[in-house]
């Protein structure tokens, strides 16, 4: 099952990215699940499903975001390994 949203989006918008409605609407997909994933709102599996896109492709296109595909933060992955994080 899948859900219809629909935007309106003024005239001028796709003119700035030179891309057609559906290309943007696949852009806004992306730029959303990336988003949602780099704030941990939601897995790598669930961004790729809303992204339209299998786990791999997202993790490319997480690259093209300049998004990192890990969710733990330096602090916590020492915490992990038992050491002590720098300051910074």
């Amino acid at each position: 099952m899948s859900i219809r949203i629909t935007l309106e989006i003024p005239d001028g918008a796709l003119l700035g990215i030179a891309a057609s409605p559906d290309a943007f609407g696949d852009e806004m997909r992306l730029a959303a699940a990336v988003k949602w994933y780099e704030l941990g709102r939601i897995s790598q599996g669930k961004a790729a499903e809303i992204a339209g896109m299998s786990r791999s492709e997202f993790l490319d296109a997480l690259g093209r975001f300049g998004a990192s595909p890990f969710q733990t933060t330096p602090e916590e992955l020492a915490a992990e390994l038992g050491i002590r994080a720098p300051a910074g």
